[in-house]
């Protein structure tokens, strides 16, 4: 079986800034116009290997820049929801979160027409209210959690835990997890926020990791999904454009490689595993079944 390689894209812009560093510093938010510089060159790279790829958007960047986000739908991409304007969800009391969700759904419909199937919260982050929600409001496949690294699974709700007892383990429910890792996200390894995020490496060091990483789910997660998580005001710059022509290249030489959106990914594999067959097969993920967390 093939790995697939999925190249997504969380198109943030200014909404990173405002929302998740909650900045009044015109200089600091004007770091997120950077990534509508940089997204025609995401694209057009793109284009030039023939690939289609996920990009993430927020309602508030969908505002901000329409036409780029028309592009990005014209040109064959997936667009996912990526919150309203990078919050955080734990932020949020229910009525609050789903007005998030309703808002990025408004402002991405707005722009282009669609109405993504795939979320992926602001940096990673859910309450735990998230999956009900996401549920309620029809997404078939989520992509924030980091319970493996190259299989998906499905989604828990309703986990109980603290500090003094037992974790208790919630069942699965019906909302794919494309899972995710902070070492293959670009913020980490290359941005500067100082008192946050100490990047600016070279790419060749990140180069070699997401190479081995790419290498070892090709010879141990055959059908498994190998995803990169990339932002264009982080990766668009030029040296690390070279870097990713690079790896691209690189992944395209093996003929066991196939590229694929997020979602075209989630829904073969959630109509190839279904939930309740998935859930006595013995997946690691599926706690009930297995199990893990009772004593």
């Amino acid at each position: 079986m093939a790995l697939t390689c999925s190249l997504t894209f969380d198109f943030d812009a200014t909404s990173l800034w405002i929302g998740s560093y909650k900045s009044r510093n015109p200089s600091m938010i004007s770091r997120g116009e950077f990534g509508a510089v940089a997204m025609p060159r995401i694209l057009d790279l793109l284009k030039k290997h023939q690939i289609s790829g996920t990009f993430y958007i927020p309602g508030h960047t969908a505002l901000a820049y329409p036409d780029i986000v028309k592009r990005v739908a014209a040109e064959g991409h997936e667009i996912g929801h990526h919150g309203w304007v990078h919050e955080n969800p734990a932020d949020f009391d229910e009525a609050g979160e789903r007005f998030n969700i309703e808002k990025g759904l408004e402002c991405l419909h707005k722009a282009a027409g669609i109405v993504p199937k795939g979320y992926r919260s602001p940096a990673w982050a859910f309450s735990e209210r998230t999956t009900k929600i996401l549920i309620d409001y029809g997404f078939l496949y989520d992509s924030s959690m980091m319970g493996d690294d190259f299989t998906p699974y499905y989604v828990r709700t309703g986990d109980v835990f603290d500090r003094v007892s037992p974790y208790s383990f919630g069942p699965n429910v019906d909302l794919v997890e494309l899972p995710v890792t902070w070492a293959l996200d670009d913020f980490p390894h290359f941005e500067f926020v100082d008192g946050d995020t100490y990047g600016l490496s070279a790419p060749s060091k990140v180069e070699e990791i997401w190479t081995d990483e790419f290498t070892y789910a090709r010879q141990t997660a055959k059908g498994g999904l190998f995803s990169l998580t990339m932002h264009p005001q982080v990766i668009g710059r030029g040296h690390r454009m070279m870097m990713l022509d690079r790896l691209i290249t690189k992944y395209k030489n093996h003929k066991d490689v196939t590229f694929s959106t997020m979602l075209d990914y989630a829904t073969g594999w959630r109509s190839a595993n279904p939930l309740d067959v998935w859930k006595t097969s013995g997946a690691p993920q599926a706690q009930n079944a297995c199990g893990r967390g009772k004593i």
